[in-house]
């Protein structure tokens, strides 16, 4: 019986731990006001937000590059829909660390997208933009990069880049209280909007 109740209390802790756990969540908007380590945010749906900066939390800001400088073996997300003949067409590209993970996933910047974080096979001219021949650990895709695609890298900043007015996208987790607290921030620059 104190084996079946020990059991019970042990399930009981560790659902209650999955339940408290913090989840990960990515925010998207525009800086309204900024008090002390406090940002407030309204997103993209029009939601305000409050997100707490600790010590650990990062800065990076977004500088645009040419797609026709990525050389073969670049790192790189791309964001993607779905073209009419069924190749993937690119909504953004931006280099990331080599310490991502690899592969292609469903993605939340809009209905359909996909992520794709992988090396860069080839990189051709069309004749209707760029086309990427991207390898990842276990496949590959093809997507096309149209004339005008966002493509961006991050540099290094501080806090000094976040200010009023200033689009960011956020990497954050939020706690059972629904605190939440801004692991890393990409924020805009020069007109220049960071990867989302």
């Amino acid at each position: 019986m104190r084996c079946v109740i020990a059991a019970f209390a042990l399930a009981v802790v560790t659902a209650t731990a999955f339940a408290q756990a913090p989840q990960n969540v990515r925010i998207r908007g525009t800086i309204t006001a900024i008090d002390g380590s406090t940002l407030l945010v309204r997103s993209r749906d029009g939601t305000a937000l409050k997100v707490r900066m600790t010590e650990a939390t990062t800065v990076a800001t977004a500088r645009a590059i040419a797609l026709a400088d990525l050389p073969k073996d670049a790192f790189v997300g791309v964001t993607a829909v779905k073209g009419p003949d069924g190749v993937l067409v690119a909504r953004e590209v931006h280099t990331i660390p080599k310490t991502a993970s690899q592969g292609h996933t469903e993605w939340d910047l809009e209905p359909g997208a996909s992520m794709t974080n992988a090396f860069i096979e080839s990189n051709v001219q069309t004749n209707d933009g760029r086309e990427l021949t991207m390898v990842y650990q276990g496949g590959t895709q093809r997507i096309r990069v149209p004339p005008g695609t966002p493509v961006v890298t991050t540099d290094p900043a501080d806090r000094s880049a976040l200010a009023p007015g200033i689009y960011v996208f956020m990497s954050a987790q939020v706690a059972a209280d629904n605190t939440i607290t801004a692991l890393r921030i990409q924020a805009e620059k020069a007109g220049v909007k960071p990867p989302q």
